[in-house]
């Protein structure tokens, strides 16, 4: 990204792969290409442990998942979405959201790590927060309102993407899920039952949606 940490940004050029496009269309290309698969659900096995790291980059496997990765996010109306939610258990997420300050921001990123951020310079922002693996309940949790995540792309190539405010937070999340925890996790014991019981009660209407938008794109 070209804006700094302490930025206001002015360029509101879109963000693929971190770097500003003069022209990118509504549907990110990966869309146009994928298909849409089921997302799991809390409670099912392969959200609840490490993904593998990929080894191998360049793949048509490895490409027609990130792009059936941007399909499934799109007709979810997410900001993000992690490999394990479409039941793979890799070290892959893709993104395709819109910050704080109006800049869209798209791309993947394969074995991802965030950086360590030293104590002095830790911001933690509590806000709400909500995932496609748990659909319905929203909660407050508390994320770095900073956040620099080092990987690769599908083919290989190092990926340094920095994400501030609602970007950030979608970095932190996504990385979360490839180390198999979800933002429940974070939560209460308490609170966890709350959300869940939410879940239980608007999951039918949110599946329902995530089907009339996936026969509105043809897929």
């Amino acid at each position: 990204m070209t804006v700094g940490f302490g930025d206001t940004p002015q360029d509101r050029r879109v963000r693929v792969q971190g770097e500003p496009v003069d022209t990118y269309p509504r549907l990110a290309p990966e869309v146009e290409r994928g298909a849409v698969r089921r997302i799991t659900v809390v409670g099912e096995e392969v959200l609840h442990r490490p993904c593998r790291e990929v080894t191998r980059f360049g793949t048509p496997e490895l490409s027609r998942l990130i792009d059936d990765m941007f399909a499934t996010n799109q007709v979810a109306e997410g900001a993000g979405l992690a490999a394990n939610q479409v039941d793979v258990d890799v070290q892959v997420f893709v993104w395709d959201m819109t910050d704080d300050w109006g800049v869209r921001h798209v791309g993947h990123i394969v074995n991802p790590v965030l950086d360590e951020v030293p104590a002095e310079q830790r911001r933690l922002v509590e806000e709400s927060e909500g995932c496609l693996s748990v659909p319905g309940p929203y909660r407050m949790v508390p994320r770095l309102d900073r956040a620099v995540v080092r990987g690769r792309d599908k083919d290989g190539n190092p990926l340094v993407i920095e994400g501030r405010g609602y970007f950030a937070r979608c970095l932190q999340h996504e990385t979360d899920h490839l180390r198999g925890h979800l933002y429940l996790d974070r939560l209460a014991a308490r609170e966890r039952k709350t959300a869940l019981r939410e879940m239980a009660a608007a999951k039918e209407e949110k599946f329902a949606r995530r089907a009339e938008l996936a026969a509105k794109l043809g897929k």
